[in-house]
């Protein structure tokens, strides 16, 4: 079971080198082809990982100025897969993300600041089963390059969320005293964008 990995959601802006011309914001869009949405939650004793398969999402970035970025992130709740398909359709039932009604996990940025060498931290809206949360994501900036001719950007992105706060709340008890699953969601996705194309 997880979170956003929005998935969160994920969280893009990076801090390129810098240089000596100016450059103009520019729009990247998700590549979800060379994205992955993965997360892990205890299970009993172990964790168990799962992941998200269908994404999209934007980035607006000043390769000189990212911290004024945005980025908007998107995953279809429905794409859950954790290599098990009864457990999948538990995990799209009401007991969990309720997909028929909530379909989406969303993140959007509302602040981008540095932490570090080629790293960011971006806060916003992150948005799991209709209920919306403040969340921080942690950013690695992997890069900018051009590829085939198509401008590219990646990034990882890590965050933790408690699910109770998004009323992802199933549970059973353990014989003995205890509960199956953990409270705690760790988030990471590999992200990467290429460069809109002029409309």
């Amino acid at each position: 079971m997880g979170a956003g990995w929005g998935l969160v959601a994920a969280a893009l802006l990076a801090l390129a080198p810098p240089s000596p011309a100016r450059a103009e914001a520019a729009s990247y869009l998700v590549d979800p082809e060379h994205t992955a949405g993965n997360f892990s939650i205890r299970h009993f004793f172990s964790r168990v990982p799962g992941r998200f398969t269908r994404f999209e999402g934007a980035v607006v970035a000043d390769p000189q100025n990212l911290t004024a970025g945005s980025v908007t992130f998107s995953i279809d709740a429905s794409s859950i897969d954790t290599n098990e398909a009864a457990r999948d359709r538990h995990l799209r039932s009401d007991a969990f993300f309720d997909v028929e009604n909530h379909p989406r996990i969303t993140f959007v940025s509302r602040k981008v600041s540095r932490a570090g060498e080629g790293k960011l931290k971006v806060e916003g809206d992150l948005t799991i089963r209709g209920i919306t949360r403040r969340a921080t994501l942690d950013v690695e900036v992997l890069g900018f390059g051009t590829l085939y001719g198509v401008d590219r950007a990646a990034f990882e992105v890590r965050t933790k969320i408690n699910r109770h706060d998004f009323k992802v709340s199933w549970n059973d008890v353990v014989e003995g005293g205890g509960y199956i699953l953990g409270d705690e969601v760790e988030i990471v996705i590999n992200l990467q964008a290429k460069k809109a194309k002029p409309a």
